[in-house]
């Protein structure tokens, strides 16, 4: 399997932890509700698992949804068109995916979502539009939600989106004509992230999201690709990948005044946890792994530290990239692992530790093209 089919399947088993925020101005509770309400908002444009037209991420509503009915917030769900509304493929074995399935009222609304131009902004404390590639599509621009988006907040809700999501933030404007994200920390799946994984439908997008955003004032933050990322400000708050997905339903509960119920992180969200550890020199990640290595995802760490490696512009993100794969190497049998940690040390002038994993390589795939093409390359 490719380290790119892997990278996919680990993404939909996405998860995530906080990585940078602010502080988050709490939206005014309302008395007269039993529960603080939130709208999720879905993309319409799904057809075939996402082969034909890509829909919404089902890993970004199912962690969201158990996050926030853990917490007691009333939820309902809502797309453009209305009705039922269809994710792209997903693990359905995923613990917080498994629980949505089961849950005989949201796959009811799943089957009959609300339809965003019918709904009473008045009626909900906070909306979470959910990301997937769908959301570029008839999210990013429809007009009834980006009305419905500024009316929440400015009756003091809450608006919160995750990767893609954000598009849902781009046309959005206050009573006073204002953008909502005119100069407001903003946070999306990145043009970097974009440019390794959207390749095949973007040019079907209305512009790039993170290029779109900056466009429209919004000031954009990320962290390197694929690691998880929480912008907060004020009352709106952002997640740049589906690995920010509890991290942001997080922040929208405390938003609301409350305290999120404890609970323990999956492995992936684990995973990104190590790594950030590792990435800041902890001299314990290692034993970590090596001591429990069911409760992480090596092989999502190793992938990451691949991809980010392809996009190293220089010195530090070439080693940040080598840390992530030396970390998960004991863990990965494929070869691209080993090619690229070669790399990365081709890149640093550590000629001899590349030549060495390059013979383990060639020793076992002696007519690997890569292997044999980047060995000339030490020997130029």
């Amino acid at each position: 399997m490719s380290l790119r089919r892997t990278l996919w399947i680990c993404l939909l088993l996405a998860a995530a932890s906080p990585s940078s925020a602010l502080a988050l101005t709490p939206a005014a509770p309302d008395t007269s509700k039993a529960s603080p309400s939130v709208l999720i908002v879905l993309s319409s444009a799904g057809r075939d698992g996402g082969k034909t037209r890509p829909g919404f991420e089902m890993d970004e509503l199912a962690q969201a949804w158990g996050i926030f009915v853990d917490n007691g917030l009333q939820v309902k769900l809502a797309s453009p068109a209305g009705g039922k509304v269809e994710a792209d493929a997903y693990n359905a074995r995923d613990a917080a995916n498994a629980r949505l399935l089961a849950h005989a009222g949201v796959m009811a609304q799943l089957e009959a979502t609300a339809r965003i131009d019918e709904l009473d902004p008045a009626a909900y404390d906070a909306v979470y539009v959910v990301g997937g590639k769908g959301a570029m599509l008839d999210l990013a621009e429809h007009p009834g939600l980006a009305a419905l988006l500024g009316r929440v907040y400015d009756r003091g809700g809450l608006v919160a989106a995750v990767c893609h999501g954000s598009a849902a933030l781009a046309e959005v404007r206050l009573a006073d004509g204002r953008r909502l994200i005119e100069g407001r920390r903003v946070t999306g799946f990145s043009a970097e992230e974009e440019s390794v994984f959207g390749k095949k439908w973007s040019q079907a997008f209305p512009f790039v999201l993170e290029d779109g955003l900056r466009a429209r004032g919004a000031r954009w933050v990320e962290a390197p690709l694929m690691m998880p990322m929480l912008a907060v400000d004020e009352r709106l708050i952002t997640g740049q990948n589906p690995y920010s997905t509890h991290a942001v339903a997080e922040a929208l509960v405390r938003g609301l005044g409350m305290t999120p119920q404890p609970r323990v992180p999956d492995r992936d969200e684990a995973s990104l946890a190590l790594l950030q550890r590792a990435l800041a020199g902890s001299a314990t990640a290692v034993t970590e792994l090596a001591d429990a290595p069911a409760r992480f995802h090596p092989e999502l760490i190793g992938i990451i530290g691949h991809y980010q490696l392809q996009l190293a512009q220089d010195d530090a993100a070439v080693r940040a990239a080598l840390v992530a794969m030396d970390l998960a190497a004991p863990y990965m049998t494929a070869p691209e692992l080993s090619l690229s940690r070669a790399e990365a040390h081709r890149r640093l002038g550590r000629r001899d530790q590349a030549r060495s994993l390059l013979d383990r390589v060639l020793a076992t795939h002696p007519q690997l093209p890569e292997a044999q093409a980047l060995m000339r390359r030490l020997d130029e």
